[in-house]
């Protein structure tokens, strides 16, 4: 359903656009590509510069080549617009050498807030790698039956109790997941 129209008449003044992409590799490996883009439908004046009308204020990338277990085997970023030019864009090494050894399901987000936050990294990639983790499991979705069993070893299907609908203990679980459902929520 779409959002009910807005209540004011406006003018976009400003657009970001985040892409992901998914890819299984013929190693058995994954690569999954992140892209951010920033536009402004008007010149843009900063500090560095004017930023025509349409042009990228950011244009940003990251990608990552991981493992079956979802560990971070490589990392690379890059810049290819930034309000302050190569200012910015130094910070792009970094990433691939604190994102390498990572795993995106067992305190990614929190281990990359630590290493890459604030004067550490670049707010706008740093956003964009917390994107990562949903996508890599989306990627891997594409290859295995969402009511599978994860492994094949009895655990249950990743994305159960990782939203509200698929709470062990919701109707959605009891209607596709029968194997998984837990009853009814006592409290």
């Amino acid at each position: 359903m779409p959002l009910p129209p807005p209540s004011a008449e406006r003018k976009l003044m400003h657009l970001r656009s985040v892409q992901l992409n998914g890819y299984k590799r013929v190693d058995g490996c994954w690569d999954i590509e992140a892209r951010i883009t920033d536009t402004k439908n008007h010149d843009y004046p900063i500090s560095s510069k004017v930023i025509p009308k349409g042009d990228p204020v950011h244009d940003m990338w990251v990608r990552i080549t991981i493992d079956q277990q979802m560990n971070v085997l490589d990392a690379c970023a890059s810049s290819d617009a930034a309000p302050y030019d190569m200012h910015c864009m130094s910070i792009a090494p970094d990433y691939g050498k604190y994102l390498v050894g990572m795993n995106l399901f067992h305190g990614f987000r929190k281990a990359v807030k630590e290493r890459l936050s604030g004067i550490h990294g670049c707010s706008h990639i740093t956003e964009l790698v917390m994107y990562l983790p949903t996508a890599a499991l989306q990627t891997f979705a594409s290859d295995v039956q969402d009511n599978a069993d994860g492994d094949g070893s009895g655990h249950k299907p990743f994305q159960l109790d990782r939203c509200h609908a698929l709470e062990s203990h919701s109707e959605a679980v009891q209607r596709y997941y029968p194997r998984w459902y837990r009853g009814q929520k006592t409290g």
